[in-house]
């Protein structure tokens, strides 16, 4: 019988493509504990994030390439781990990846999406933090059902350290857990900006693959000074499919891409798609009109992230302290989670295009 080798074993990985980042799994550092005992073949294949929705692909093009070129009667084992990649220091310690979450206007369910989003992110196996930015609306604390919670601080390091609130697996913080319900916040532009750097600087998020921030709607001063605060890796553009909605996310994607900000925007999701009634499941009205978020994707050439119906367990669930990803028998659950893989996939390409720029730098200036 022929003794397999690691090198054979390198060699056949090395023919499997990571179809996002468009090179083999061998020199994106992707395999490793490669472990032969006859013809048992075990090796890890280290995915870029957990929510990778092409693990079963890729796992399966390993093996077919162990058969092809190594041996037809090898007996593969393969682990599909993961490690959600960063681009950069990200200014909160312990945080690999800033997701914000923005709409051109109000009223488009973006603080629905982001909500989701970060619970569908945390059911994929990564770790979530959650910030409700939204100084003026925040509406973080009641669709988590925690309207009368207050976070806790503690010592860490010598400092005063804000413990977020943890619900359903995630860390979560708003200005509404430190304000009156009942009573509007008329802060002007810099006591608004400190609020929200504290949001971000003074809390203990601990080790975090995603930071979440729901921001307002517009482009005003909370965007500008997330965006240049920190180094915010990507940008989710939320809007309904009607025209208004469509041209104030234009004016948003805009201001991400202005060179002052230069985020990148991971992709736009199209909510109130479509209408589904519950007694209907499988008819879809058009009322609000049909794939307007898809063409606006396609006329800026970014990602788009998938449709989110209208239906009314959405609102529903929001209201009483119960996202709906968390209902695992809902199809509406399965839209949200295939847009968190959406998301974490961009994420993945977004982090790899920005590692090969900085190399190709370090190259030129060498």
């Amino acid at each position: 019988m022929t003794t397999i080798t690691r090198e054979q074993v390198l060699q056949a990985l090395g023919n499997v493509e990571e179809p996002d980042l468009k090179k083999d799994l061998v020199t994106l550092n992707m395999i490793q504990d490669i472990n032969i005992e006859g013809n048992r073949v075990s090796f890890s294949v280290i995915l870029t994030t957990p929510a990778c929705p092409l693990k079963a692909m890729i796992e399966n093009a390993c093996r077919n390439a162990i058969l092809h070129f190594v041996s037809k009667d090898a007996e593969i084992h393969i682990n599909m781990a993961s490690r959600v990649t960063s681009q950069k220091n990200t200014g909160v310690p312990g945080v690999k990846n800033i997701i914000a979450v923005a709409s051109g206007k109000g009223g488009v369910g973006k603080s629905t999406v982001a909500v989701n989003l970060a619970l569908g992110l945390a059911k994929t196996g990564a770790k979530v933090g959650l910030i409700d930015a939204d100084i003026y609306g925040p509406s973080i604390p009641m669709m988590f059902g925690l309207e009368n919670e207050r976070p806790m601080a503690r010592e860490v390091d010598g400092k005063t350290r804000i413990q977020p609130i943890e619900k359903y697996g995630i860390k979560l913080l708003s200005i509404g857990f430190f304000t009156d319900p009942n009573q509007p916040v008329p802060w002007r532009g810099p006591m608004v900006s400190t609020a929200v750097k504290q949001l971000f600087n003074d809390a203990d998020w601990g080790e975090l693959d995603y930071l979440v921030v729901d921001l307002p709607p517009g482009t005003g001063d909370i965007h500008i000074t997330v965006t240049q605060t920190f180094p915010v890796t990507g940008a989710v553009i939320v809007t309904t499919p009607q025209n208004v909605a469509l041209a104030d996310a234009k004016k948003g994607i805009g201001m991400f891409m202005m060179p002052a900000i230069n985020v990148p925007i991971l992709g736009v999701v199209e909510n109130m798609a479509y209408f589904t009634p519950a007694e209907l499941p499988k008819n879809k009205y058009y009322i609000f009109g049909q794939g307007g978020g898809k063409k606006l994707a396609a006329q800026l050439n970014v990602p788009f992230l998938g449709e989110i119906p209208l239906v009314k367990g959405i609102s529903d669930s929001g209201d009483s302290g119960k996202p709906i990803v968390l209902d695992d028998e809902s199809m509406m659950a399965k839209a949200f989670i295939n847009m968190a893989k959406g998301v974490a996939q961009q994420v993945a390409i977004s982090n790899a295009k920005a590692f090969d720029k900085a190399n190709a730098g370090q190259q030129v200036n060498s």
